[in-house]
């Protein structure tokens, strides 16, 4: 387990300060992450990777020449937001485009992907990549929702590689896409690994067991089986790995070479590690195949845990040379490169937030009020952490309370210093959302950002509809004022925008056992109830029915999220997003409204 931590909220940020006073002379940090120390060639495509904290050297331990030129690193467990790549992004740019490469989870997509987006609405060629390397999570005849795991290390080795060549992006792009539907990965798991301050595992695997197909954030895996030998280990990695033989070669021409990539997850260490691959090394060769340099270490752990994976990369002349290409990081070292001169630009400008322009006196209003709800959000979030965690931890990696409480306190937070700069309601809230955004990381993290920014875009920032006085989301004071039904009608279609904002981007519907499965029941009937029943009273039905619709998420297998892997294990416990919207609506609630009877509206299959 992590013993030695200050704050484990400071976590993530302490390591990475410690890891770029240790290799002051091969990284520089920026806002989000760290790039290379070094200058690259103009016009070079940058290659950006990231993912959360506790996976180390993955991330930041593999930005160097020949490898990669920045990475952006989130909180434990969690994603990087979008603003912290953009920022990794525009430092690491070098006039040739970006490839945004990540481990394939969904919060990294959602991240990544709308960081790509803002680069490219910022003129930069941004191109996307995800790891999919986990036979554990996906059927062997569609790839697409699998996990990136250890993979990750050979695939964006080889990515890095193609840009240190010279390769031009769309070359690039198909030389990493080519490693990632060559890879393939198997882990095992011998106990769980404790989050920085948690009292207990995220999962426990028992005496005389071992956990298979667990995943690096402390997912655990999709079967228990005896504790065997090491050369049993290694037999059961590689005859499963190499069962999708055929299909991972297929693209390397049928290739008999590969890549192996023994990897320890954090308490497994080298000793044992060579003996697993003694044994690798003997069956791969009975198995007419070619090791080209093979790696065994640790290079993407989880934490402390206990455990270790295989990874193979089929291989052709291609892929062998960006393979064995040299590589000069802090973590991984291969060949020699000639020297290069230190970077010597400024790289203080690649954050960029949007000045706080004054609102309307009403709208300000408005703002204050909004911050003051943020703060019973914030409230709300740190009383329920320790019980969103372990709803989490049931089919997930635990973190979904740590990063609710992240993200709330950085919104209430940024919320009153725009208040503080005269901002209206629509900036307060857009502040407010980036900084949730940022702070919380993760799948929640991005939803959660881009419902309170789109909440925040119907209310706006100029005066007229909802004013100081308006009928919005009770305060910490529990009241909501009593304005007019047309206050009543902006924040429902403001409810309305924001939930279509997570529907939008979250790709999740109703019954997929996500946040989904309570938002859209609060909005619909936030809607059915306003016009008999005003606002406040429309509101305390809506959260009733968010919270029952919450609940009933028990009865349901998660198809989406990394809880989708081990979806069945989550049935008789409610999705903890879900859940925390539940919450949320519930503590911002007016105080004893008078709720009558509104039918129930009718469903629909999807919005």
């Amino acid at each position: 387990m992590t013993v030695l931590t200050n704050d484990p909220r400071a976590f993530a940020d302490e390591a990475l300060a410690g890891f770029a006073a240790a290799h002051a002379e091969d990284i520089r940090t920026v806002h989000g992450g760290v790039v290379r120390a070094s200058a690259t060639p103009p016009g070079q495509v940058a290659v950006v990777i990231g993912g959360g904290t506790g996976h180390y050297p993955a991330f930041a331990g593999w930005v160097g020449p020949g490898f990669a030129h920045g990475a952006a690193c989130g909180h434990v467990f969690a994603s990087p937001s979008a603003s912290q790549i953009c920022s990794v992004a525009r430092a690491a740019d070098n006039g040739g485009g970006v490839i945004l490469a990540f481990g394939n989870y969904a919060g990294d997509i959602l991240h990544f992907g709308r960081a790509a987006e803002q680069l490219r609405a910022e003129g930069m060629d941004a191109r996307t990549l995800a790891v999919t390397d986990d036979i554990a999570s996906g059927p062997a005849d569609n790839t697409a929702p699998r996990r990136g795991i250890a993979g990750d290390f050979s695939v964006l080795k080889i990515l890095g590689a193609a840009a240190e060549a010279g390769l031009g992006i769309d070359a690039a792009v198909r030389a990493g896409r080519r490693a990632n539907a060559a890879t393939r990965s198997l882990g095992l798991a011998f106990g769980g690994c404790t989050l920085p301050g948690a009292d207990r595992p995220l999962f426990t695997v028992p005496a005389g067991r071992m956990s298979v197909g667990l995943g690096i954030h402390g997912e655990p895996g999709i079967a228990e089986l005896p504790l065997p030998t090491a050369d049993r280990a290694a037999d059961l990695l590689v005859d499963r790995i190499l069962a999708e033989r055929a299909v991972a070669a297929a693209g390397v021409g049928g290739s008999d070479r590969v890549a192996p990539l023994l990897n320890g997850l954090g308490a497994t260490k080298y000793e044992e590690l060579y003996v697993v691959y003694r044994r690798v090394a003997e069956r791969l060769a009975a198995e007419g195949l070619t090791v080209a340099a093979p790696v065994v270490g640790e290079q993407i752990t989880s934490l402390g845990m206990a455990g270790l994976s295989l990874t193979l990369t089929f291989l052709d002349d291609e892929l062998e040379a960006l393979w064995t290409a040299p590589a000069a990081t802090p973590a991984f070292r291969r060949g020699a490169l000639a020297p290069r001169p230190p970077r010597t630009d400024d790289l203080t400008t690649t954050h960029r937030m949007p000045p706080v322009v004054p609102g309307g006196p009403d709208s300000r209003a408005l703002g204050a009020r909004l911050a003051e709800a943020l703060l019973t959000v914030r409230d709300t979030v740190v009383a329920h952490e320790a019980r969103l965690g372990d709803l989490d931890a049931v089919a997930g990696d635990g973190d979904h309370g740590i990063g609710m409480r992240r993200g709330a306190e950085a919104a209430a937070a940024a919320a009153r210093e725009a208040v503080a700069l005269g901002a209206g309601a629509g900036t307060v809230l857009a502040h407010a959302g980036a900084a949730w955004s940022e702070r919380a990381g993760g799948t929640s993290g991005a939803l959660w950002g881009a419902a309170l920014t789109s909440f925040g875009a119907v209310l706006g920032d100029h005066d007229g509809g909802t004013g100081g006085g308006g009928s919005g989301p009770a305060g910490r004071n529990g009241s909501t004022g009593g304005r007019d039904a047309t206050d009543g009608a902006r924040l429902t279609r403001a409810v309305r925008a924001a939930v279509d904002a997570v529907l939008r981007i979250g790709g999740a519907r109703p019954g997929d056992k996500t946040l989904v499965d309570a938002a859209v029941p609060f909005a619909d009937r936030l809607e059915a109830a306003l016009p008999s029943a005003g606002f406040a009273a429309a509101w305390a039905q809506a959260a009733r029915a968010a919270s029952e619709a919450a609940e009933a998420t028990a009865a349901i297998a998660a198809r989406l999220g990394r809880a989708r892997t081990h979806g069945v294990r989550g049935l008789g416990s409610p999705d903890p997003g879900a859940v925390s919207f539940a919450l949320i609506v519930a503590a911002l609630t007016p105080d004893s409204p008078d709720v009558p009877n509104v039918p129930e509206p009718e469903p629909e299959e999807s919005h």
